[in-house]
């Protein structure tokens, strides 16, 4: 990597724009940095780094980038120009940048911005690579090979870090080589050993834990046959032993297995024998009873015997009352009809009149004819009667025909009465409508001119305005145009009184001078404070002809907008926009007035018409009117006639009824109570015939059943429930009968109670004595039984989990002891030396033997760095750094350096240490290098060797740049950077070796 040329603006301490051209300041191979303190040294530095990662170093983070130098339009901005990897490069980058608003008041902030170029050498031109923050940021560091923590070690070598470096414990190089070399992912290795311990650890403790959880669980179901180890979970041994525990508890629980079986057996034997003994004592003990029983049913016969006897001969006379049954019932059927018939007769001879009191059938039945007669003769009158009935509905409707007819012609005469002024008032109406279109028509001739006229005064008005704040603007861009051409022709004033400066700053040893053409060139102008140069001049340029550019704009607005109220006045004239607007109000009112009368017209012809057709129809309805009246008097007469004649007949026929359908629902009702009463006395006669023939039957069947009377034979009777209760009674007394002598006559009931009572309590006693002795061993046999099965399951899910666990346990003890190794805290670890540490150390070791090579030339061979595994203290090994001391031989601690010695030492550390990390980086070339401060603790001739190994880089093609107050520095080194700073920010001043 080679920087070429590095431009600042607004940026730290440098309130305008800087550039600094490496090429010139690397041609002698080391260059000095210097100025006075806060002068801006390190910001260079700064801005190096800030353009190839977009962000300072770390110990100058967090504030502001923006120097308070600059003016508030002038943007920070840095931009590097470098070739690495064979590639010329040019990265510009601008940080966030607060600025005042276009539009209001206040301030806004633009977003940071980045460019990457590339210079392309067949076209001759750059060539835009990107302008992402994350593309250009990976597309350096991928070049480089080094972050942005490596370059600010390995290319700005901050001495006063690395003289910390020299006297740190073990932990604080570590951080630091840990930064540098990125051995993080080693870190991570360990922490992944140890996560994989702890989780490997947790695995085998859950199993250990759910064994011993299953161990308790086999504890619980052999009861005392089993002892739990006094293991944790993740002790060894733990597995073994439960599963010897296990197989113990089942050997016992086995064992009392089978000795519960034979008492079960044994038990089933006993309640066997008890039980046969129970059934014989309960046998005998049923016939007792039984017995017993028989003899007190046989006593309770003899005591109802007599009752048995009665029941007998009631149920005999029952039999024989049977065959009666039937003439009695007819006989009481007959009774009854009768009496229903004379009831009948009674209530129908009571609906007839007092003549017919004593009448019999055959008189009833000629009365009836009679009335039928009679009322046959009524139907012409029936037929006479509705006729009269429609002759009085249309004389009704005559009348109300006459009626309306009347109101008819009285509306009509009414109306018409009124109807000559009703048709003049509608043709003034049509007529005042006409002359209101008329006006319309000619008022909308004037209004369209009088508007036009407003809008072109108020257009004029609108110009005029515009016109003002135009003059006003292209008189203002006038004055900035005039104002921009004078500050333009001062710069370039300026510029030509310092052109000898500026032609001198080209000049080089042996080439001829572009003014004299002179080679030589011992007294060249110097640019004085305040030189302008070409660029400021072009752009006062630019600046008066973008102002002469906005003032012809403006002028041409200004003679548009003039133009445009000439045109307006034009139309307008030199009236006041108010004068018109109240014309054109006026107009428009006017125009609305006579549109709103115009639009009347077509109503008023409308009602005008119907006006005249109502006319017609009432005139119409006048004369159907009176025609109607004159036909209604003719019709009327013979309604008349026709009604006195029908009423005449009906007087006749109707007699002393209201009317003939009264006279006849009359006879329509005498007819039928004569009807029915002739029916009814009938009736009547029949069924007292029938009665008598009954009572003789009746009387003959009671004689031949043995009955003295009929009312005898009814008494004998039973209905259906006492004889089934009767039948009952004497069908229980012969079962009970026949059951009692059966029991009496058995072989074994006479032979069992003949015996000894039966003591059927102990025969229980005993029984159940022997069922509760087999209960409980087969209680027992059947724990037994689930305490071996219970054991068995638990035993083949212990063995599983201990089979599980095996491969789990073997993987724990490899991981922890690889984690054990990797942290140090194992014993085959002798040095506890962790992975990084480890790592770390051999990469010490390179940069102390890359140290080395320089620090004995800068000491004349007397230090040599050499790194050291010793433990320190009670604390780990493998980052000691010592120097060895070729004048004692004896090998020290690096803090026992004097503070010139640490001083070339750390910058021999350091340059050894860029020359590891480039290695590491992948071999890229760094050929620019800053040394910050230290130099003054030097005497004259450390200070010779230590610019000596310096200055030997050059023969590597490399360029050192030192950062540095030394004043002694500045004669010895040719090439200078000198930042000097002022009220109005810091500027720098170039120097090359030949100058």
């Amino acid at each position: 990597m080679r920087l070429h040329r590095l431009d600042i603006t607004a940026f730290g301490p440098f309130g305008g724009a800087q550039r600094v051209d490496f090429d010139e300041l690397s041609a002698a191979g080391l260059f000095l940095l210097h100025g006075p303190t806060g002068a801006g040294k390190t910001s260079v530095l700064d801005a190096v780094c800030f353009a190839l990662y977009g962000a300072v170093p770390g110990a100058r983070q967090g504030g502001s980038l923006r120097s308070d130098h600059a003016t508030p339009a002038t943007r920070t901005e840095v931009t590097l120009e470098l070739t690495v990897a064979g590639r010329r490069l040019e990265i510009t980058r601008q940080p966030p940048f607060e600025r005042a608003k276009r539009r209001g008041t206040g301030t806004t902030t633009e977003k940071a911005q980045s460019w990457l170029r590339e210079y392309d050498a067949s076209a001759g031109s750059w060539k835009d690579l990107s302008r992402s923050h994350q593309e250009i940021g990976e597309e350096i560091t991928q070049l480089l090979g080094m972050s942005r923590e490596q370059f600010c070690q390995v290319v700005l070598l901050p001495q006063g870090d690395f003289a910390r470096f020299l006297r740190a414990d073990a932990e604080a190089r570590g951080k630091l080589l840990g930064r540098l070399f990125d051995t993080h992912r080693f870190a991570e290795v360990e922490k992944r050993l140890a996560e994989r311990r702890r989780t490997a650890e947790t695995e085998v403790r859950d199993g250990d834990t759910a064994l011993l959880a299953d161990a308790h669980r086999m504890q619980q179901a052999a009861g005392d046959a089993m002892e739990l180890p006094g293991h944790a979970p993740g002790d060894p041994g733990l597995a073994d032993a439960i599963l010897s525990a296990a197989a113990v508890a089942r050997s016992t629980a086995r064992e009392r297995l089978t000795i519960a079986h034979c008492a079960r057996t044994a038990a089933e034997s006993a309640q066997a024998a008890a039980d046969r003994v129970l059934d014989d004592v309960r046998e005998v003990a049923r016939l007792q009873r039984r017995f017993t029983e028989a003899r007190e049913r046989a006593a309770r016969l003899e005591e109802r015997a007599d009752a048995h006897r009665e029941a007998q001969t009631r149920m005999e006379r029952a039999r024989k009352a049977e065959a009666v049954a039937p003439a009695l019932d007819l006989r009481d059927a007959a009774e009854a009809e009768h009496r229903r018939a004379s009831a009948d007769e009674t209530h129908a001879r009571a609906a007839l009149p007092e003549t017919f009191a004593g009448a019999g059938a055959p008189g009833l039945v000629a009365a009836a004819r009679k009335a039928a007669e009679e009322l046959g003769g009524l139907e012409s009158a029936r037929r006479a009667e509705r006729k009269l009935a429609e002759l009085a509905a249309e004389r009704a409707d005559l009348d109300r025909q006459e009626r309306a007819d009347e109101e008819v012609l009285q509306d009509a005469e009414s109306w018409l009465a009124t109807w000559e002024a009703t048709r003049t008032a509608g043709e003034a109406r049509i007529e005042s409508a006409q002359e209101a279109a008329t006006r319309a028509e000619q008022l909308t001739v004037q209004r369209d001119p009088a508007q036009a006229r407003l809008a072109a005064a108020r257009q004029r008005d609108a110009f005029a305005r515009d016109t003002d704040d135009t003059q006003a603007h292209a008189l203002a861009s006038r004055e900035r145009a005039t104002d921009a051409r004078a500050h333009w022709l001062d710069l370039k004033e300026q510029r030509l009184k310092g052109i000898a400066a500026e032609l001198a700053a080209g000049l080089v040893d042996g080439e001829p001078c572009a003014v004299c053409g002179g080679t030589e060139h011992p007294a060249p102008a110097q640019k004085i404070a305040g030189h302008v140069d070409r660029e400021t001049e072009e752009n006062a340029l630019a600046a008066y002809q973008r102002a002469d550019e906005e003032r012809a704009e403006a002028e041409r607005q200004l003679g548009v907008v003039r133009e445009a109220l000439a045109a307006a006045t034009a139309e307008a004239g030199d009236a006041p926009t108010e004068q018109l607007a109240e014309r054109a109000e006026e107009l428009e009112r006017e125009y609305a007035e006579a549109r709103a009368a115009a639009s009347g017209l077509h109503t008023a012809r409308e009602r005008l018409a119907q006006a005249v057709l109502e006319h017609e129809r009432r005139v119409a309805a006048q004369q159907q009117a009176a025609l109607r009246a004159a036909a209604r008097v003719s019709h009327r007469d013979r309604n008349d006639l026709e009604r006195a004649s029908l009423e005449e007949e009906l007087a006749q026929a109707r007699g002393a009824a209201g009317s003939v359908a009264a006279r006849a629902a009359q006879l329509e009702r005498q007819v039928a109570l004569l009807t029915e009463a002739a029916d009814a006395v009938r009736a009547a006669d029949d069924t007292a015939q029938r009665l008598k023939d009954a009572d003789a039957r009746l009387s003959d069947a009671a004689f031949r059943a043995g009955f003295d009377t009929p009312r005898a034979a009814a008494a004998a009777l039973l209905d259906d429930a006492a004889h089934r209760e009767l039948q009952r009674r004497l069908d229980t007394w012969q079962s009970e009968e026949a059951a009692v002598r059966a029991v009496l006559a058995e072989t074994d009931t006479a032979a069992a109670a003949q015996q000894p009572p039966a003591d059927l309590w102990s025969a229980e006693q005993n029984a159940e004595s022997a069922a509760r002795r087999l209960r409980d061993t087969a209680s027992a046999q059947d724990a037994a039984a689930r305490r071996c099965g219970e054991l068995d399951r638990l035993s083949t899910r212990a063995t599983a989990s201990v089979r599980r666990l095996a491969p789990l346990r073997e993987e724990y003890d490899r991981v922890a002891r690889m984690a054990g190794l990797a942290a140090g805290t194992s014993a085959d670890n002798e040095r506890k030396m962790r992975l990084e540490s480890y790592v770390l150390a051999a990469r010490l070791e390179q940069v102390a033997a890359a140290a080395t090579v320089r620090l004995r030339r800068m000491s004349s061979g007397r230090y040599t760095l050499v790194h050291s595994d010793d433990r320190a203290g009670r604390g780990r090994s493998g980052l000691g750094l010592h120097v060895v001391d070729a004048w004692t031989g004896r090998e020290r601690d690096t803090a026992t350096l004097s503070g010139g010695e640490t001083f070339f030492a750390s910058l021999a550390l350091a340059l050894g240490l860029a020359d590891v990390v480039t290695d590491e980086a992948g071999g890229v070339r760094l050929d620019t290098l800053f040394i910050d401060e230290g130099f003054g603790s030097l005497d004259d001739q450390t200070l010779d060797e230590v610019l000596d190994v310096l200055d030997s880089l050059r023969e590597r093609d490399r360029s050192v740049g030192i950062v540095s107050h030394v004043a002694d520095l500045r004669r010895r080194i040719h090439a200078q950077l000198e930042v000097v700073k002022g009220r109005t920010g810091s500027v720098v001043r170039q120097r090359g070796d030949q100058m």
